[in-house]
């Protein structure tokens, strides 16, 4: 990864030039992974590594390749690559995607195919993701959100200021956001094009908000920073989301697989982790506001099965999106509607950022709080009770 030479001067830094720069990494990852899935496809149906129907929660009517992770890798892996050497104007006095970033997409992929491949014991697959978390904490990505949590606190107990205790935690912190991610972008992957349109859709929040921090940056102008970094891996993953999606969306002829959705959701986290490089815990919270719908998703799960006695690890089809693909009548009509509801936490979350940068806290964002507390506790009260709705007819019947 090449040094930066300078941090460009922030009052000539724009959005749109900033996506003028590194418009070439969303185009390689959207052709390589536009083009990669149909090979990736013909691999995984002459292995005959395929996703059978099934009466329960597998939907689908016919059997369905997967492995379609593998081409988003490739995607990513391309773009990335393509960006420490082919970028232009502003682009070019950023640093790059940090090599630990690379190193935690290869384990989490990889893991996430010996799981599709050979069913490996949840364990295992943990280990790899934090193998992943590992590496991020080593460059201390997401390292500093641990200072912004705790040195507010040393005031009233010293020990929380330590510099040991702040890596410790932040390393914590960081296995949290990675274990947290991968697995709810894992549990949101069950319809056809949800999950890939969901994450075009969380990208380009995070979008928003990265190009905010370019333009308004926090703490000394010239030091290193993550800017670039962040646009980068925004454009990468979006351009292999796009790429996938035509080929994912209903009726889906290849599926991600646990490679493809655990890699999509550790890059949502690593972006998010980079918003609190300086330790803002704002620009972190607006992104987890972005990141919502697998976060509730997850939550509900979790809470559901908690409530039913049913272990973590059994699925079922109780999910947000199953509930409403019920209420809607079809995968496609759920799943835009998913994309919606989607939608609505990345405004929110990108009105905080843009509040909070500039003009740091105050009322107005007391008020995106609130008004994301309201449709954190709206959507999951509806949830719940239909989950218990669903339960009690179940028990009648």
């Amino acid at each position: 990864m090449p040094p930066a030479a300078s941090q460009p001067d922030p009052l000539a830094v724009s959005g749109l030039g900033l996506l003028n720069s590194y418009a070439i990494v969303f185009i390689v990852a959207f052709i390589v992974t536009l083009l990669m899935t149909p090979l990736v496809r013909q691999i995984a149906l002459r292995a005959n590594i395929i996703d059978r129907p099934d009466a329960d929660r597998k939907i689908h009517k016919y059997p369905v390749a997967y492995l379609g992770g593998m081409a988003v890798f490739a995607g990513l892996i391309a773009a990335i690559t393509v960006s420490y050497f082919v970028v232009d104007g502003v682009a070019d006095s950023y640093l790059g995607v940090p090599f630990a970033v690379l190193l935690g997409m290869t384990a989490i992929t990889f893991t996430g195919l010996a799981d599709d491949l050979w069913g490996w014991d949840p364990r295992l697959k943990i280990a790899g993701q934090l193998v992943a978390a590992a590496a991020l904490a080593n460059q201390h990505i997401g390292v500093k959100l641990a200072a912004g949590l705790l040195k507010p606190l040393a005031q009233w107990a010293p020990v929380l200021g330590n510099e040991h205790l702040i890596y410790w935690a932040g390393t914590a912190v960081i296995a949290i956001f990675v274990l947290g991610g991968c697995n709810a972008a894992n549990l949101l992957d069950g319809l056809d094009g949800l999950l890939s349109g969901v994450v075009a859709v969380v990208v380009i929040g995070l979008l928003c908000v990265s190009l905010l921090m370019a333009i308004h940056p926090v703490g000394d102008a010239d030091a290193p920073t993550l800017a670039g970094a962040r646009i980068v891996l925004c454009l990468a993953v979006l351009g292999a989301a796009l790429g996938f999606l035509p080929h994912n969306f209903n009726p889906a002829s290849i599926f991600l697989g646990d490679c493809g959705s655990h890699l999509l959701g550790y890059s949502c986290v690593v972006i998010i982790l980079m918003f609190g490089e300086m330790g803002q815990t704002h620009l972190v919270f607006a992104g987890l506001i972005i990141f919502s719908v697998p976060i509730i998703d997850t939550t509900l799960a979790i809470i559901r099965r908690w409530l039913a006695g049913r272990p973590m690890s059994v699925g079922d089809d109780q999910h947000m999106h199953h509930q409403i693909k019920r209420a809607l009548g079809s995968v496609q009509r759920a799943v835009f509607a998913m994309y919606g509801i989607t939608t609505v936490f990345a405004v929110v979350g990108v009105t905080l950022a843009a509040l909070v940068l500039p003009q740091g806290e105050g009322l107005r964002v007391r008020v995106v709080y609130a008004i994301a507390m309201v449709l954190f506790g709206f959507i999951g009260v509806i949830a719940v009770k239909a989950a218990r709705r669903e339960r009690q007819l179940s028990s009648e019947a």
